[in-house]
């Protein structure tokens, strides 16, 4: 599977307000809506402050406003029909300026497709004025290499040729190409323990309650942040995340003489394995009950007989099942939302 990032420079700045205005009629805006928003975006004045002075004031020729609400509405008007560049081949996703597209290459056409709709996308780029930052724009192959024809094919936006990365960021996740997420967990963890650092060293207030209510704002998001996603299998990973939680309790005052087992007990903590478990459990409820728009037939169905002891939504995996997968999320969490005793074992259990 091949996934390619698109990144454009300045977006938000630079979309062009007759070409904006001009999209907004083709959706059906006109008449007097049409021409407040015209308003809103023309003859804005902008200066820069630093300490006391303020710069000239100048005209914004061009982009959204930023921090308002119509802005990225707006944005997301203007980008929108950039999925028109695709075909049923090559699927899209979009989250604000991030464009990813990904698609499984088998033979020479499917790269040639591929490079079709990259062709495109640089095409309505230079139409509508919105600039591509080909420095930033990569591609990743996930999967074996030797299974994939793309690895032979260069691909290019332009005039540029877009560099094959073994790791990319997406959505604040480090996403790698054999799905292993170790470099986003070494990633986390290493910040996690910079910021728990800083509690222990800047807070004067050494007071327990304190403490550990700064280390649940200010640390555990960072080690909780898309967890289903990326949920590690390997003793080590799950070690090395919960090491952040073990340093910065055993340094609370009045703990450094507990077990981890009992410093979480006496803190009213629970262990970061559990919370990403329970993470998972609120995931696949959402999914089943229609809370996020997400097919749920793409993870799991519904089992036809209900479980005898347990409730009356059991899941099957209806995907493939081999050792490669067995730690995906529409794998891992069939046992645990099936089996109520499984369920109650796991989130007592502290590694």
């Amino acid at each position: 599977m091949w996934h390619n990032y698109i990144d454009f420079s300045r977006a938000f700045d630079s979309v062009s307000h007759p070409k904006l205005l001009h999209k907004l009629k083709s959706y059906g805006i006109e008449g007097v809506l049409h021409h407040w928003i015209g308003n809103f975006l023309s003859e804005r004045l902008h200066c820069t402050k630093v300490n006391n002075v303020y710069s000239s004031s100048g005209y914004i020729r061009s982009g959204v406003v930023q921090g308002s609400c119509l802005g990225p509405l707006l944005f997301l008007i203007f980008i929108n029909d950039i999925t028109d560049c695709f075909d049923d081949q090559v699927n899209c996703t979009l989250y604000a300026d991030d464009v990813k597209l990904y698609s499984e290459l088998r033979s020479d056409a499917d790269s040639f497709c591929f490079q079709a709709c990259l062709d495109r996308i640089y095409q309505w780029s230079l139409t509508w004025q919105l600039q591509i930052s080909s420095q930033k724009c990569c591609v990743l192959d996930v999967g074996k290499p030797a299974a994939t024809n793309g690895g032979r094919y260069s691909y290019r936006l332009g005039n540029e040729c877009l560099t094959v990365s073994e790791n990319v960021c997406h959505l604040g996740v480090v996403v790698d190409s054999h799905l292993r997420f170790r470099e986003h967990i070494t990633k986390i963890v290493r910040k996690a323990h910079q910021r728990a650092n800083l509690i222990h060293r800047c807070f004067t207030c050494k007071d327990c309650d304190m403490l550990v209510k700064a280390f649940k704002v200010y640390v555990r998001p960072i080690l909780e942040y898309s967890s289903p996603v990326w949920s590690p299998s390997f003793v080590k990973d799950i070690l090395l995340i919960q090491s952040v939680q073990r340093k910065f309790t055993k340094r609370i005052p009045g703990m450094s003489g507990l077990t981890y087992h009992s410093r979480l007990t006496r803190l009213g903590l629970a262990s970061l394995e559990v919370t990403r478990l329970r993470a998972d459990i609120l995931l696949v409820y959402k999914i089943l009950f229609g809370m996020v728009q997400v097919n749920s037939n793409e993870f799991f169905t519904l089992r036809n007989q209900p479980h005898l002891r347990g409730h009356k939504y059991v899941i099957n995996n209806h995907r493939s099942f081999n050792t490669r997968r067995v730690n995906y999320f529409s794998n891992r969490i069939v046992n645990l939302w099936n089996n109520k005793y499984h369920i109650f074992y796991q989130f007592t259990h502290v590694r």
